[in-house]
């Protein structure tokens, strides 16, 4: 589905409305549920990189990931559906929010996942989706969390360089409010194992404890 590259300004974006999507369904993958609020002693990372679908299955099988969802995020549109995001006129991206257990992981390792986990340089895109939903964000939550996003980009960046690729375009911001997409999109390709997955990584590792933090 084709939509803008082009960022829409705050003026011009969807109003959205004030009921949310709800999904009263345990998670396809962890069996539990995922829908509301972080867990109590869990924390969360919020990243985006490219359709959903497939960025999502890329984190059930991390060591201390405990829960995943998918929804929206980075824009002004309130409680959006599907449809308006990829009209480019919410402002959203498609967030992953990835649920962990600090004492069995970091969010330094789900930082790295997400790198090398799809292509970071691409822009308002991800290989053949073209969008501003699409694009690459990391949306941090704490002062902790933005200082080993930048410090990881920065390492990241260098070693794509050496590969060939250009600079990461990967949008890193403070989290705003995260918006759950349509039951139908969480954990997809569990109800649809042969559905489409469009996001594929560099092939190049990222560094976690080689000068990152």
């Amino acid at each position: 589905m084709k939509s803008p590259v082009e960022m829409v300004s705050p003026d011009k974006a969807l109003t959205g409305r004030e009921t949310p999507l709800v999904t009263n369904r345990n998670h396809l993958f962890f069996n539990a549920p995922f829908y509301g609020a972080v867990p109590e002693g869990m924390e969360a990372a919020y990243v985006a990189m490219g359709c959903f679908w497939g960025a999502e299955r890329a984190f059930f099988n991390l060591p201390g990931v405990v829960s995943t969802s998918v929804g929206y995020m980075g824009g002004y549109t309130k409680n959006p559906t599907y449809e308006e995001c990829c009209s480019g006129l919410t402002g959203h991206t498609e967030t992953v929010r990835v649920i962990f257990d600090p004492t069995k992981t970091t969010y330094a390792r789900v930082i790295q996942h997400f790198f090398e986990g799809h292509d970071p340089t691409q822009g308002m895109r991800q290989g053949a989706d073209r969008g501003t939903q699409y694009r690459s964000a990391v949306f941090f939550e704490t002062p902790e969390q933005e200082l080993v996003v930048r410090d990881i980009a920065a390492q990241y960046e260098k070693q794509l360089g050496s590969a060939g690729y250009g600079a990461i375009t990967t949008e890193i911001s403070s989290a705003r409010e995260y918006f759950f997409a349509e039951e139908y999109h969480q954990q997809y390709l569990v109800a649809n194992p042969n559905g489409y997955c469009g996001i594929g990584g560099t092939g190049v590792s990222c560094p976690v404890g080689l000068g990152a933090v």
